[in-house]
Parts: structure tokens; sequence; C-alpha cells
């Protein structure tokens, strides 16, 4: 069994000005550094065997952070931990948005769909788990990853409603027996009347 702790990079401009970053690279600010210093504290708490990151900066820093305060200083890329793209909604805010896809169930010429995310993940996290069998790996990624990691596991009963994954916050995935379950989430454990295992096969398609 690996464990993976998923955590969201900290926070960014475009965060605080309630943009859509998607792949476009936007580096941290120094509440995102904090926000980074903080979970690292935690984090140091635990004992752990490496780190991962998506490549881009936002998520890279806060990697190297974390990575400062539970002695890993080598962080490992993984290209397909990147944040979902949104297409041309990318440097958007809500009004800019609807200003200009005044139809909100219209679909987003180059955003990807929350399955195809699903689909690109999964992958890289069974050949994670071939490579640190039995090990404890912190895992940088986004907001849209988590999220639909999430949604995919829990059938869409999380996030719940308005509930959203905070810049900085940790979340335990374990990869089994061909299977990836979901720990906790936000710190909390679930409920258990929600789905907290699912094939690593992808075997749903999620809406985008």
């Amino acid at each position: 069994m690996t464990t993976f702790t998923f955590v969201r990079h900290g926070q960014t401009d475009w965060n605080l000005e309630r943009r859509i970053q998607g792949a476009t690279d936007v580096p941290l600010n120094e509440t995102g550094r904090e926000q980074a210093r903080e979970t690292g504290r935690v984090l140091a708490e635990r004992r752990w065997d490496g780190i991962v990151a998506s490549p881009l900066s936002r998520a890279r820093e806060t990697a190297e952070i974390i990575g400062s305060f539970v002695g890993i200083p080598e962080v490992e890329l993984v290209d397909a931990l990147v944040e979902r793209r949104y297409g041309e909604v990318e440097g958007l805010n809500g009004e800019e948005i609807a200003a200009r896809f005044p139809d909100p169930t219209a679909p987003v010429p180059g955003r990807e769909k929350r399955s195809a995310v699903v689909a690109r993940v999964l992958p890289a996290l069974q050949a994670l788990a071939d490579e640190h069998p039995d090990a404890a790996l912190i895992v940088v990624s986004h907001g849209g990853v988590i999220g639909s990691l999430v949604r995919y596991i829990t059938e869409k009963r999380l996030p719940g409603k308005g509930e959203l994954i905070a810049n900085g916050s940790a979340h335990d995935f374990l990869i089994e027996d061909g299977e990836v379950s979901l720990a906790s989430f936000n710190g909390v454990e679930l409920d258990r009347s929600i789905r907290s295992r699912a094939p690593l096969a992808l075997e749903l398609t999620l809406p985008s």
C-alpha cells in the first residue's frame, strides 16, 4: 500500500483575484509561501519517503518549501499532475467568464473534462505506487486535480456544494490492490455512507 497525501499549492495573485489559472504558470505570492510553510510544519509531524509535484511553479515551489520542513530536499516532478486545462477561460474571473460565455451549460473551447483529468492522473499514481511500494508520499498538485479525483472516488458526493479545495489543504489517498481510496478529505474521515474506494481504471465519465 502506498499513501499519497495530496496538497493543494499555496495562494497566487490569481487565486486572490478569483481568476481561473488552469495550465497557466502563475507563481506563489507571499501568502502562498506562508501557507506552504504552515503545511510543512504540520506534515513534519509525520514520516515521509518522498515528495512529488506538478511542474507548474506554484506547485513546485510549494513542494520545495514543504520539503525544507520534512527533510526531503529533492522534489520529483510529474507532468500528469498538472492542473486541469480550462482553455479560453484561463485568466478570467467570474464576471468576465459570464460575459464571454453567458450560457453556463455551453462547452468552453479547450477546457479539459474532469474525466480526462482522472484518466491521466490515475496511471501516474499507479506508476508512483509501483516505484515506491509501502511508501508515504507528499503530492503537491492543484484544486482541479484533487477535486476531480475526489469526485471520481466518492461518486460526486464530495466536495459538497460550495466546498473548496483550500490552498495548502491536505487530503489522504491510498493505492492498494488495483484500487484508489480516499482516507480523509480536508483532514476529516469520510462518512461511511460515501464511497471511499474506486478502481484505478476509470469506470465512469464525469461531467465537464
